[in-house]
């Protein structure tokens, strides 16, 4: 009878011994202190009172980096924040090797993020977030593998201006548009021009297509109800005065 609870207690100590892990977690194992091994998921068994575990989350994780306050290359004062996504994929390493995993990730994504502003003009970092992005995943993925973690993604969410520096911004971007408003204006005036030219030409060689654009104008203008009166003079006797005008000029020069 003294047996029976002693055989409990030990088997009580045995059933201790079952752990449960989660699809998305991993067990690390270590017996008096030194690595055994990872265990998961689903269920398994340590030794009691020998090994303890420690169990890790290797799912995605969202970090949000707090607004940071940082000059860019052409000493503009900035605010920048960003999200950062990692995940583990060492266990081992990532309880092993560092001590907060998380705090470690968080806080060298913070000064790489401070460090690659510093490195590029207020224009890059506006015009070319996408390679920031991906310059700054690359800085942190490579300091973090080491501690069994893998940096996915990287992305600046917002970058606040001073207010003075956007309004500079914004009249230079007014300026711009006015200059290509310009050119356009002016391109539509040479293009214009040249037409005019070629149907200047076309005209002189045909008189006929000079009295019918002439018919056409005086149609143009009826449609708009004008009352103005407009008497059109045939080319052929605008060139006949002309000449008997020279002609007669002429004659007066030679008496």
């Amino acid at each position: 009878m003294t047996l029976i609870p002693i055989i409990g207690i030990l088997i009580a100590i045995l059933l201790s011994g079952f752990r449960i892990a989660q699809e998305y977690q991993r067990g690390v194992v270590f017996r008096l202190g030194r690595f055994k091994s990872i265990k998961g998921p689903g269920l398994y068994w340590i030794v009691p009172l020998v090994d303890r575990q420690q169990q890790v989350d290797i799912r995605t994780k969202t970090v949000d980096l707090e607004q940071q306050e940082t000059i860019t290359k052409d000493s503009v004062t900035i605010k920048v924040n960003a999200v950062l996504w990692f995940k583990i994929t060492n266990p081992e390493d990532a309880i092993i090797k560092v001590a907060d995993y998380n705090k470690a990730v968080y806080q060298f994504s913070v000064t790489a993020l401070r460090n690659i502003i510093g490195q590029h003009t207020l224009d890059e970092v506006l015009r070319e977030r996408e390679q920031i992005n991906g310059t700054l995943q690359k800085i942190v993925d490579t300091t973090t593998e080491p501690w069994g973690i893998k940096i996915e993604m990287v992305e600046m969410k917002d970058v606040e201006i001073p207010e003075a520096m956007q309004r500079a911004m914004a009249r230079e971007a007014e300026a711009i548009r006015e200059k290509r408003a310009r050119i356009v204006k002016a391109e539509a005036e040479l293009e214009a021009s040249i037409k005019l030219t070629q149907g200047a030409k076309e005209m002189e060689g045909s008189p006929i297509a000079l009295e019918l654009r002439r018919m056409q104008m005086l149609s143009e203008i009826g449609i708009d109800n004008n009352t103005t009166t407009i008497v059109l003079v045939p080319s052929d006797f605008t060139n006949a005065a002309r000449s008997f005008t020279e002609i007669v000029t002429k004659k007066k020069l030679d008496t």
